[in-house]
């Protein structure tokens, strides 16, 4: 065994990354206030070939340089639109006939490798650093999905969270349909 050089990786090139069909899941990320855990899920969103970023609130958008420089790239291969009220994006998504599910602990929780087929496609909504996802975002939710926990701590960093739920997702809904990526989805802009 070696470890690939830069050059060895096989890798789409950006310009053709934006033609590319994509995983059946968007995200919205509400008032996360790091800006470089916004780039990070930038950057996972790429990897993870996710349909749109919805930003909303306070979250910050590509515009700002120190998430271009976390996203390295990924700003310019994720579609993304900024709202300033979630709802809005949540409301276009559903008209879409897209599932809500919020990635949060409830008492009403689904493991994110264990999202059912009819759950597809997925609107995914990530919260606030410190609060989560608020409230009334939870409650226009069709599902919770939630990550264990096995140490004394009950949270992740939410980029680092986002990155573990998304593939968690993601091998699911691959293993539901046999790796086969559906048609392109609607246009959600």
């Amino acid at each position: 065994m070696r470890k690939l050089r830069l050059e060895e990786i096989p890798r789409t090139a950006p310009d053709q990354v934006t033609e590319q069909v994509r995983h059946p899941i968007s995200v919205v990320v509400d008032n996360v206030r790091s800006i470089y855990n916004v780039g990070s899920i930038f950057r996972t969103s790429d990897a993870a070939m996710v349909e749109h970023l919805f930003l909303t609130g306070y979250t910050g958008t590509p515009k700002h340089r120190g998430l271009r420089k976390t996203a390295l790239g990924a700003e310019k291969t994720v579609r993304w639109s900024h709202h300033q009220k979630p709802q809005e994006a949540l409301r276009r998504l559903r008209e879409a006939g897209y599932t809500i599910a919020a990635l949060e602990i409830t008492d009403q929780p689904t493991a994110t490798d264990a999202v059912p087929m009819e759950a597809f496609p997925l609107a995914l909504i990530v919260g606030n650093e410190v609060d989560g996802v608020q409230e009334p975002l939870i409650e226009e939710a069709d599902l919770a999905l939630e990550l264990p926990q096995f140490g004394s701590k009950h949270s992740l960093n939410v980029a680092v969270a986002y990155g573990i739920a998304i593939y968690d997702i993601v091998r699911r809904y691959r293993s539901l349909t046999s790796s086969e990526i559906p048609p392109a989805p609607r246009d959600l802009i």
